[in-house]
């Protein structure tokens, strides 16, 4: 026998709304390239794989706001593409407050982001990030422009941003590259490179 679970919600309600995206972050799966489904196991398992320094996956669900932004950015997400965009704009709002992480809705996450520390990190709203991307605090993956399209970076998989880092404009950075702290990347990065310095010079990882 199969049983469906209905949230019960108010059609046309703000409530409503996020009721509904909610339960889609829940139990959803993925929008294109973006994970709409709060994986808490493997997003838990990648924080405590990555930082010593939390000793318990209760740890990560209580005190890791850098996971917290993350997973709040899940349900702004999932109403942003469910059309509820006031109330994705109002849970995005709330995240900032809360965690200091500023994350448009519309930006295009993969599985087990990572923000380290997380206070002034900032993704646009054309933002594209892969899987197992690490970010630490003040980065910025921002557009140089203000019109409309395609304005923000491509991150690849696997990725490791350093703190303080500007990566600007519709370019991308290829899966496996490093970018150092304090870089100012204004151009693509190749696979399996490191790019560093403002403006950053970029060369293969050996």
């Amino acid at each position: 026998m199969t049983i469906t679970i209905t949230p019960r919600v108010d059609a046309d309600s703000g409530h409503g709304g996020i009721a509904r995206g909610l339960f889609a972050a829940l139990t959803g799966g993925r929008s294109g390239a973006s994970v709409t489904r709060l994986d808490l196991r493997g997003d838990v398992a990648a924080v405590r794989a990555y930082d010593p320094s939390l000793s318990s996956g209760w740890q990560v669900l209580l005190t890791s706001t850098g996971m917290h932004a993350v997973w709040m950015y899940r349900l702004s997400h999932r109403l942003w593409i469910d059309g509820h965009r006031l109330a994705a704009q109002l849970v995005r709002a709330f995240s900032h407050t809360m965690t200091g992480v500023e994350i448009h809705p519309a930006a295009t996450i993969g599985r087990r982001l990572i923000i380290d520390h997380g206070t002034g990190v900032v993704i646009g709203e054309t933002a594209v990030i892969g899987d197992d991307v690490i970010l630490h605090h003040q980065v910025t993956l921002g557009g140089r422009v203000n019109t409309p399209g395609k304005r923000h970076p491509t991150i690849g998989d696997r990725v490791y941003i350093g703190a303080g880092a500007m990566v600007l404009g519709n370019i991308t950075v290829g899966d496996d590259s490093k970018i150092g702290a304090m870089a100012l990347v204004l151009h693509d990065v190749p696979p399996r490179s490191v790019a560093i310095g403002s403006p950053a010079k970029v060369r293969p990882i050996r």
